[in-house]
């Protein structure tokens, strides 16, 4: 396959190049929201999924392969040697253009703590990115989290989720904020968690220490979203279930799990599909600069990063600090290690998410109308090519 590594990424308003011709991608085993489709094909006219073939249509073979939506990641800090939290804009693309060859046609950017002022400075070079279609919008983690599950974030600069703090950095994303993970037993957690929804944008529970009945709670005030269930919160006790019971219990909450091997164990992945359901479940990567890149010494935010056969831990300390994940490992791990059903891992990995995002009606399924974001695997569930508006971003070159 050839990767075209040079290119700038193509933007929500892309169109086709001046003489694209229609493609008719025919004989793959066609992941599609009613069910797998075997020997389908999938009609590209211009930017988006057609449902007639124009009599101009190249027809591409690509028998014995999976064609698969494009994936979403809501939650993703950087890749390809470059950050979301501190990078130029040119370095910010780099990372997206990263998490495309893996076969993430919609991305979220994800920050982590920092001084205010520097994250809503921050929010305003990355709502630009998303006003330019590079990104699906802004993901705040941090700074309004449990000093007690802190993780990879620095102490000295968290805070309260004050509402007034909470909106400043909302207003700073111009329309773009997307999603806030907050500690919502904080102060001021639960009249946060009513801001954000008031404005339309996710709150999501996730670095707390938070109780059960404090969990329901703030999901009663409106939060929809597990930030990395499992990580960043107490374990799940008998007499204690604290808040990862009452996030799987409830049918409002959309769970991120990070699929890596190191992140969760295998039964606990199991154990959040059987009690939340597949259509519950989001699979991130929470990636940072090191993804797609390799091993070496890194910053997340003002903390040092050693990333060593690519699990990621702060130098001090130790903590896990984010992942080195793609999601086109996320998906071969989930269909092939955790034995999920190929229309489940879709579910995770592409509807689920742009659900969340408020954005299926154009993504998130291979269906007439919608853009034309794809993903072809071979049997084997390796990544053989990309498609993203209807533009290869890692041709397959079969013909």
């Amino acid at each position: 396959m050839r990767l075209r590594r040079g290119a700038r990424p193509a933007t929500l308003d892309a169109r086709p190049a001046s003489g694209n011709a229609p493609q008719i991608l025919s004989g793959a085993d066609v992941v599609l929201p009613t069910g797998t489709v075997k020997a389908g094909r999938v009609i590209i006219d211009g930017t988006r999924i057609a449902g007639a073939a124009p009599e101009n249509a190249q027809v591409i073979d690509v028998t014995g392969h999976w064609l698969v939506p494009g994936f979403v990641d809501i939650h993703n800090h950087g890749g390809g040697g470059a950050s979301f939290t501190s990078g130029t804009v040119d370095d910010v693309l780099k990372g997206i253009h990263t998490h495309r060859l893996h076969g993430t046609t919609t991305l979220v950017a994800s920050t982590v703590t920092g001084d205010m002022d520097f994250l809503a400075q921050r929010a305003g070079i990355l709502s630009e990115l998303a006003e330019q279609g590079d990104i699906a919008g802004i993901h705040f983690e941090g700074p309004f989290i449990s000093p007690c599950r802190k993780g990879a974030h620095s102490e000295e600069l968290l805070r309260d989720p004050d509402p007034a703090d909470v909106r400043k950095l909302v207003d700073a994303a111009r329309g773009r904020a997307r999603m806030v993970t907050l500690a919502t037993e904080l102060p001021g957690g639960l009249d946060s968690v009513r801001l954000l929804a008031e404005h339309g944008v996710i709150a999501a529970i996730g670095h707390t220490d938070a109780t059960y009945e404090q969990t329901v709670e703030a999901i009663d005030a409106g939060a929809t979203v597990a930030t990395h269930l499992f990580n960043a919160m107490p374990p799940l006790g008998h007499r204690d279930p604290g808040p990862i019971v009452a996030l799987l219990e409830d049918p409002r909450i959309t769970v991120e799990l990070i699929n890596d091997g190191t992140h969760l164990h295998p039964a606990s992945l199991e154990l959040a599909f059987h009690h939340a359901g597949a259509d519950r479940v989001a699979f991130i990567t929470d990636a940072m600069d090191a993804a797609g890149f390799g091993d070496g010494r890194y910053m997340l935010g003002p903390l040092e990063v050693e990333v060593s056969e690519g699990v990621a831990r702060l130098v001090e300390g130790g903590s896990i600090a984010g992942s080195t994940l793609t999601l086109d490992r996320a998906f071969k791990r989930a269909v092939t290690i955790d034995r999920l059903p190929v229309e489940d891992a879709v579910a995770a990995l592409s509807a689920n998410p742009a659900r969340l995002l408020g954005a299926y009606g154009e993504i998130g399924s291979l269906e007439p109308g919608k853009y034309a974001d794809l993903v072809l695997l071979d049997r084997h569930f390796d990544l053989k090519g990309v498609m993203r508006r209807g533009e290869w971003v890692v041709d397959p070159q079969l013909g």
